[in-house]
């Protein structure tokens, strides 16, 4: 009788998916513009949101699993889903992101159209609900990561991709209708497939058809060439109307973890159209990198790269999301909650207040002297990299003590500097993971003063990822110097960025 009723189940929701799939035929899709449309204002208007991984993965200290780790290993001792949604409140983020299911296929939901998902663990609590239902409690929208690629489910292997994205769409018929509304779906995993082949336009349509405000992508979203998979990395794409959909469609750009250029474009291509569409940024709030949290305490990021990280993927009207991942008790690690909380203060962010901004950056595209340049199979790594707006790029010295001087307007006041500097990294056994080795030991910041240098800023130890100088009074120069007394190897810088804090 269980199985009959089941199986009975399956029909109806097939029947279900089908009906509803029909009728989103008419449904509107993606228009051409130049504007955003009200999905994407929806976005831009959020802003910042707080990424979970979490799930079977979190158990076998793995970032990625092949869906056969059995679902039995999945086993929280003190799951509290109403902590990870608090804690996204207390640190001023406007909306939750859950992975639902990753690439293992694992689910955080009961499915009646897979076993292998939280109904079959010891811990059978609906992971979604709790979340969801704890957003409504604290005021903050509801967000589904969903993998595309699916390592568990058999219908993946069937030759007609159809049935498997039909399998796709009764999963998210269920997370769509029964856990309230939903303001983003974020799809990845697109890679293992083509891209005709996932039925993007179905799922579009069938979301769109239970929330027209909810902004659908996925991951890798833009390519440089229409039906083609080469790619430009998204902190270059400084051009309108240039690069193509790869998945069309969808209502903004995802490319994770990559960070864009200050200067990006919005406008897009599509057989012959031009879409507007918003960039979504992903950031660790780990040191390491890690998205699924480890049975090993990792360091939290430093405040002041988070912060001027904040403003680099929250302006020109572009979104961010932190992870902040439970580890196996089924928390959020305290620390890691703090750190997030303290960069929320620190921002004054609160729910109904704009997103704060930086301040205007007199250094941006101003020309740069360097004393000398690493060069590397005809590439050249120029100071003018160091105020071009792009956190891909960057100087490399060929000597160990070297220096830059950036050429400024003498009329433009400052009051802030903040520096990115580029580190080795040593990756880690997950494969995800790495540790960033600092070079530059000791630095000075100069400016020139009536013909003569004088130093405002003495560094006598390694600058972190990213070091702020905030000054206590504003300063007038032509040019600043930035001076590496010692360091471990040649120096390597992404940016230098000299603000004006009272223009922001």
């Amino acid at each position: 009788m269980t199985n009959k009723m089941t199986d009975l189940k399956k029909h109806i929701g097939s029947l279900l998916v089908l009906m509803l799939t029909c009728m989103g035929l008419s449904a509107q899709i993606q228009q051409p513009g130049t504007r955003p449309n009200p999905a994407q204002q929806a976005m831009i208007k959020r802003g910042y949101g707080m990424f979970i991984h979490f799930g079977v993965n979190t158990f076998a200290d793995v970032e990625w699993s092949d869906g056969t780790i059995p679902a039995e290993k999945y086993n929280p001792t003190q799951l509290d889903p109403d902590q990870w949604v608090r804690t996204a409140r207390d640190a001023g983020f406007r909306y939750v992101l859950l992975i639902t299911k990753h690439h293992d296929g694992f689910c955080l939901w009961n499915s009646q159209y897979t076993t292998y998902d939280v109904a079959a663990s010891p811990v059978k609590t609906d992971v979604v609900k709790a979340v969801a239902d704890a957003c409504r409690k604290y005021g903050l929208q509801f967000a589904v990561y969903y993998s595309l690629w699916d390592r568990h489910e058999p219908s993946y292997k069937d030759k007609n991709p159809q049935v498997y994205i039909d399998y796709m769409l009764k999963q998210l018929t269920e997370l769509f209708t029964q856990y309230g509304p939903i303001c983003e779906l974020w799809l990845d995993g697109g890679w293992d497939r083509k891209p005709q082949d996932w039925g993007i336009d179905q799922i579009y349509r069938l979301v769109k058809k239970f929330n027209p405000a909810c902004a659908v992508s996925v991951n890798h979203t833009i390519v440089n060439e229409e039906g083609k998979r080469k790619y430009t990395p998204p902190s270059e794409m400084t051009v309108d109307d240039k690069y193509f959909f790869q998945y069309f469609p969808s209502d903004f750009r995802l490319w994770d973890p990559k960070i864009i250029t200050r200067f990006d474009k919005k406008q897009y291509l599509h057989e012959g159209k031009s879409y507007y569409m918003p960039f979504e940024h992903t950031l660790c709030i780990s040191h390491r990198w890690n998205w699924f949290q480890k049975s090993a305490q990792l360091p939290a990021r430093e405040l002041d790269e988070l912060e001027e990280l904040f403003y680099w993927c929250t302006d020109n009207d572009n979104a961010l999301v932190v992870n902040i991942p439970p580890d196996q008790t089924g928390r959020i690690r305290e620390y890691e909650a703090l750190t997030a909380i303290s960069l929320g203060k620190r921002l004054g962010l609160a729910m109904n207040k704009p997103l704060p901004g930086n301040g205007r950056f007199i250094s941006a595209l101003k020309p740069v002297q360097a004393s000398s340049v690493w060069e590397e199979k005809g590439k050249r790594y120029e100071g003018a990299l160091v105020t071009d707006g792009n956190l891909d790029s960057r100087w490399a010295s060929r000597d160990t003590l070297a220096s830059l001087e950036i050429t400024l307007n003498a009329n433009e006041p400052f009051n802030k500097i903040s520096i990115f500097e580029y580190k080795d990294t040593k990756n880690l056994p997950d494969g995800f993971s790495q540790v960033r080795l600092p070079r530059i030991q000791e630095y000075t910041v100069d400016i020139l003063q009536n013909g003569r240098w004088e130093t405002i800023f003495l560094g006598h130890e390694p600058m972190g990822d990213c070091k702020v100088i905030r000054l206590p009074r504003s300063y007038k120069t032509g040019s600043l110097r930035f001076r590496v007394l010692k360091a471990s190897a040649p120096p390597s810088i992404y940016e230098i960025s000299v603000i004006d804090l009272d223009k922001r």
